[in-house]
């Protein structure tokens, strides 16, 4: 059987819980048979749902990938506090949550939802002088992030549950690029002063990107998945101006055009449905911030 040969594009994956994301890269990477594969915004191991991987020149649209909004479905716990703000962490604390009332719990997460200051879970990603802060935490040291602003636009109550001390809360969120759900569990119980934590989290959009289509690890394994053009995932993410022939080459050289009909990035694409570049407007002009057409 020949290879199949991926060029430049994007792979969206159902990610399972037990592994993290730079396990799904490892694997993307042998099924794609390139080591250039980076993903849109890591996924916890205790997790599920959406990763967005680029491989090759997809990789250089992630950013704007990660940038966009992200939705989740996650169940929050009340009652039991742990070091890491979600089951996999130890306990730190168990109170009694059986008198938190429906109306406390939906005022409560109702303050949530807009704008506002929050801080990050101890044990996440940021770095802390050049250290993962989630290391520091393993290795004994206290850590408080800085909070950052986040939005918060949809935060809807699914369900709630109860069984003996403890209350469980079902709820699908949609936010901006950087808020920790973990958080809103953790903040959800300190405001009751039960304590909380995150005992499920699935991650089901990111930006345009849902798990519609996407692939399983098996699949990966057995290379039974679709890719997404480079082209098409571009339309998806930005306004689109059509380039003509002498304007493709003009952009393989890195040279201007006249200006975007509007300030913001915009994708230049072919008649042949080929991404050439992004464009920017820069001093009255269209500049190539991403040339993707080689020069020929």
């Amino acid at each position: 059987m020949i290879p199949t040969i991926y060029e430049h594009g994007f792979l969206v994956v159902d990610k399972e819980p037990g592994m993290t994301s730079h396990d799904v890269v490892a694997i993307a990477r042998r099924a794609l048979g390139t080591r250039k594969v980076g993903h849109a915004g890591t996924l916890d191991p205790m997790a599920t749902g959406v990763l967005v991987l680029g491989f090759n020149n997809g990789t250089r649209l992630l950013q704007y990938i990660t940038d966009g909004d992200k939705s989740y479905q996650a169940t929050i716990v009340l009652g039991v506090s742990t070091i890491t703000d979600d089951f996999e962490g130890e306990v730190i604390a168990t109170v009694d949550a059986s008198a938190i009332t429906d109306e406390q719990i939906n005022a409560e997460l109702g303050s949530m939802r807009g704008t506002f200051m929050q801080r990050p879970s101890s044990v996440s990603a940021v770095k802390v002088d050049g250290e993962r802060a989630y290391d520091r935490v393993r290795s004994g040291e206290t850590v408080v992030l800085a909070s950052r602003e986040v939005t918060i636009s949809r935060l809807d109550i699914l369900q709630i549950r109860r069984s003996k001390k403890r209350v469980e809360i079902d709820i699908e969120v949609t936010c901006s690029a950087g808020t920790y759900i973990r958080a809103i569990a953790r903040d959800c119980g300190d405001g009751l002063k039960v304590g909380g934590h995150l005992s499920a989290l699935r991650r089901t959009r990111v930006a345009g990107f849902t798990t519609t289509g996407a692939a399983s690890i098996a699949g990966l394994k057995s290379a039974e998945f679709s890719t997404l053009d480079l082209a098409d995932v571009a339309r998806a993410t930005f306004p689109v101006r059509e380039i003509a022939l002498d304007e493709k080459l003009e952009l393989s050289f890195g040279r201007t055009l006249t200006a975007n009909p509007a300030d913001g990035v915009y994708a230049g694409i072919s008649p042949a449905n080929e991404l050439i570049a992004l464009l920017s407007n820069v001093d009255g002009k269209a500049k190539p911030i991403a040339v993707f057409a080689a020069a020929h």
